[in-house]
């Protein structure tokens, strides 16, 4: 609309101990035996890890995920810079683990993927943002926070100039 000005969002930074505190609240919803954990990459790395060594699933695989940029991007269709073979999905239990759900367009790529490989998948993050989502009739299996904020968890404060700033040096 001409002459709105867009608000921006309010920003969270989340802490080491925040993101302890979201997987203490995911970890009792994942039920029963998962046979593969699938991260997304970059931002399902580092809590996947963490849900993968709580349940001490073993199987453990990545999957990058690359939308082109454009004024059209949510009609493009994605690129799979990694994603495992099928024979290692077929007939398995696949928990996808992502940082956030945005929009959706990447779990739910990821998941679609899985599905047609012959894989039971299960998307588990530690954020949704249900009003930004583009698939309204679909949500993560699993989450531990329902948010319409700017998350910026931990793992993301070096691409901010911060993260160095934060870790006190090792003195020998």
């Amino acid at each position: 609309m001409p002459g709105t000005i867009n608000k921006p969002r309010p920003e969270e930074i989340l802490s080491w101990n925040d993101v302890e505190r979201l997987i203490d609240e995911l970890l009792p919803q994942l039920q029963g035996h998962f046979d593969a954990l699938l991260m997304v990459t970059r931002g399902g790395i580092v809590p996947g890890g963490i849900v993968a060594e709580a349940l001490d699933i073993r199987y453990v695989m990545t999957a990058a995920v690359h939308f082109v940029s454009s004024v059209e991007k949510r009609l493009t269709w994605p690129t799979f810079l990694q994603f495992p073979v099928d024979a290692l999905l077929r007939d398995r239990r696949v928990l996808i683990m992502d940082d956030i759900w945005s929009n959706g367009r990447t779990i739910m790529t990821v998941s679609g993927r899985v599905r047609s490989a012959g894989g039971r998948p299960e998307m588990a993050v530690l954020h949704y943002k249900p009003a930004e989502s583009l698939f309204p009739k679909d949500r993560p299996d699993y989450f531990a926070a329902v948010t319409d904020r700017w998350i910026v968890y931990p793992w993301e404060m070096r691409s901010r100039g911060q993260f160095m700033r934060r870790i006190k040096p090792v003195t020998p």
